[in-house]
């Protein structure tokens, strides 16, 4: 049903870089913008024409510290409303969970995932409070809502700016589809996606857009983790390389380079990707797992494995994570099985997946390494 027509070609140019007018940073410009927040120093730097943009050499574009009016038909034309938070230290993450609530598509647990995600990462991680973006349904700054503008420019948020040495995360607990790829760059025929709140009028965010956001442009001595809690999520960021392994821990790295040649990595950066199925699966909404309230299947695994001692390497962690879920694999799910958006559309929200859970997170990345020797680490 959300299927591009014939021709239909998301190809996502590298966003440009601005020096932003007050501290000079460094800032990436979203395709069409005419302005941008710097998330150091909160300057918006206005851009009088998107198409001729400045590079470092030359003057940069006039400042002002209101945003433009939003009568501009990009949908960059302003940056949110209110101070983005600072960045305290080296660590910064976006968290968003998605409920959809008083729709067809309603989801019970994607907001506790959001909550204990962000829990996890300030207890055990030590994010500064200040330094983690929630975008959900529960937030009253409408900037904070996780409609398709908000997302994309929290995205950008989280790597602009950053330096060697820093920590970042993503985490989105919400609906994943996939639509039928033309430009040749998926092993599978297929993009990926991401369902916003507002998916339904203004449309998905696409895995080729998500590189080119927080993938591409990743600086040498950067580190970004993603944890995706959707369905047919196995590739979302478009990484390179997947870690293909059986149910006995043996691995081997699929290479998932698009035979155009066109490079799916980073900058120099690290990009590791925990997801909750592989891309043809769909990922569980469910009471099952924590006996006590809806999560997604995938976050309250990965929490588990952190809080159990499994979070030694990314193999250790990817392993437990797959020992819980094959361990209700053949037991009642408590109705809260999600099947994907498509079937969802078509059934009218009332299909479900029935038998258990039948899904398998995957890890994927920007280069192959040893998953049981490598130290995880956010």
């Amino acid at each position: 049903m959300y299927q591009p027509g014939p021709g239909m070609n998301y190809n996502y140019p590298p966003p440009m870089l601005v020096e932003c007018s007050s501290c000079r940073t460094p800032l990436q410009l979203p395709h069409g913008a005419r302005s941008i927040r710097c998330a150091i120093c909160q300057a918006v730097t206005n851009i009088p024409n998107p198409h001729s943009v400045p590079s470092s050499s030359q003057t940069p574009a006039p400042s002002t510290h209101a945003p433009p009016p939003p009568s501009s038909p990009s949908p960059y034309n302003h940056a949110p409303s209110g101070a983005p938070p600072p960045v305290h230290g080296r660590k910064r993450a976006v968290i968003c969970g998605i409920s959809y609530r008083y729709s067809r598509h309603e989801l019970k647990g994607c907001i506790n995932d959001a909550k204990c995600m962000r829990y996890l990462l300030i207890n055990k991680f030590k994010f500064p409070e200040d330094s983690v973006l929630m975008l959900t349904e529960e937030e009253t700054d409408p900037y904070r809502l996780p409609t398709k503008q908000n997302m994309r420019m929290a995205l950008y948020w989280l790597v602009q700016g950053c330096q060697p040495g820093d920590s970042l995360l993503f985490h989105y607990s919400g609906h994943g589809s996939r639509q039928r790829n033309y430009n040749g760059d998926e092993v599978d025929g297929y993009d990926e996606t991401l369902c916003p709140l507002d998916f339904e009028t203004q449309g998905m965010i696409v895995d080729d857009e998500i590189n080119a956001t927080i993938v591409r442009p990743l600086p040498r001595g950067v580190k970004l983790h993603a944890i995706i809690d959707a369905c047919h999520s196995g590739t979302i960021l478009d990484l390179p390389f997947l870690c293909r392994m059986n149910r006995a821990g043996q691995y081997v790295w699929e290479d998932h380079r698009p035979a155009s040649g066109l490079w799916k990595g980073t900058s120099g950066g690290e990009v590791i990707s925990f997801s909750g199925c592989d891309d043809d699966q769909t990922s569980a909404d469910t009471s099952a797992l924590s006996k006590i309230t809806s999560t997604g299947a995938m976050t309250f695994c990965f929490i588990q494995a952190i809080e159990r001692g499994h979070g030694d390497t990314y193999g250790s962690i990817l392993n437990a994570m797959r020992n819980t879920i094959r361990s209700v694999g053949g037991g009642d799910l408590g109705g809260g099985a999600v099947t994907s958006l498509i079937t969802m559309l078509l059934t009218g929200g009332s299909g479900g997946l029935g038998g258990g859970l039948r899904q398998e997170p995957q890890l994927t990345a920007c280069e192959p390494f040893d998953v049981y020797t490598r130290p995880f680490s956010l």
